[in-house]
């Protein structure tokens, strides 16, 4: 048995075909299929069903994948270690980031973290909240940035900013006369937002007091917040946006932009790993580039905003 031998039957499992899985790993379809019948043979067991399409793992196929990926993540642990002790920045790093963060976070911070450190490798993957927090229990994240913490004794959060709420109105309403937004204001037939599942849409929701609001049903099948902001620009209702996002806006789209009235909705915006995670070297590069392109004001918490 063979580190390599696991990581072909992990990625067999990730895409349940032979071929891209091979593809993934950069070998041969049938390199990749002798090597885990090879496997199959020492262990007595078969893995994959081959009979069916897509292929999936057997009963006992199902558990040695468990434990395979278990071994794997303690393998990766121990050139770690290693990279730690070196205070080595090579090696792959993979980040996941919230949809409604990465566009206005990455561009402020990434290219000047590639140029400073030309032999980081970081991946950096977008997702919603729910699937970041299980990869980071699975090992398939090193690192998260994500909005509020998770409260997960499995992870280490830490604080990076605090970023404020804004609300980005249509000319064509009535809301866009006033010079700030109340929650009493808003109504759902005129607010575009982010589908079930993000919590974007779900704290502020929460703070507008309208749980059982029945949003725009156009609103699932766009899911996107720059699409929302292009809806609004064209003269159709309102969506919210986040403090970065401002900054990137020109100055007719800026006559939009509407504050929320005190107490101002504000997200929590978070750093998160494993308990067991081992480079703090690199992970202290990360933190710092990102706190150097975030305004002072915004990495503390001031009395006049509501803490999502």
């Amino acid at each position: 048995m063979t580190i390599q031998q696991l990581e072909y039957i992990l990625a067999v499992d990730q895409f349940r075909h032979f071929a891209r899985a091979a593809e993934y790993c950069r070998v041969t379809q049938p390199t990749l299929s002798a090597m885990i019948q090879k496997l199959e043979e020492e262990l007595g067991v078969k893995l994959f069903d081959r009979t069916v399409q897509p292929v999936c793992p057997t009963a006992i196929g199902e558990k040695i994948i468990d434990q395979a990926r278990v071994i794997l993540a303690q393998t990766a642990q121990v050139k770690e270690i290693i990279s730690e002790e070196k205070q080595s920045l090579a090696g792959v790093f993979r980040l996941g980031v919230l949809p409604t963060i990465a566009p206005y976070l990455l561009p402020r911070f990434f290219p000047q973290l590639m140029e400073k450190h030309p032999e980081l490798d970081i991946r950096v993957t977008e997702m919603k909240t729910q699937d970041i927090q299980q990869a980071l229990h699975a090992g398939e994240l090193d690192a998260a940035i994500i909005a509020s913490k998770l409260e997960d004794t499995f992870l280490k959060e830490e604080t990076l900013f605090y970023e404020t709420f804004f609300g980005y109105v249509s000319c064509k309403e009535p809301l866009f006369k006033h010079e700030m937004i109340r929650t009493s204001d808003i109504t759902g037939e005129r607010l575009w937002l982010l589908d079930e599942g993000h919590c974007f849409r779900d704290q502020l929701v929460r703070f507008c007091q309208m749980e059982t609001v029945k949003v725009n049903q156009m609103a699932y099948h766009l899911g996107s917040m720059e699409t929302f902001m292009r809806m609004v620009e064209s003269g159709k209702g309102i969506t919210f946006i986040p403090e970065l996002a401002v900054s990137q806006l020109t100055e007719e789209q800026k006559k939009l932009v509407r504050p929320f009235a005190i107490p101002r909705p504000t997200r929590q915006i978070v750093l998160a790993t494993s308990r067991d995670f081992i480079r703090h070297s690199l992970l202290n590069v990360l933190k710092e580039e990102i706190l150097a392109a975030i305004p002072k004001e915004m990495q503390s918490l001031q009395s006049i905003q509501y803490l999502l």
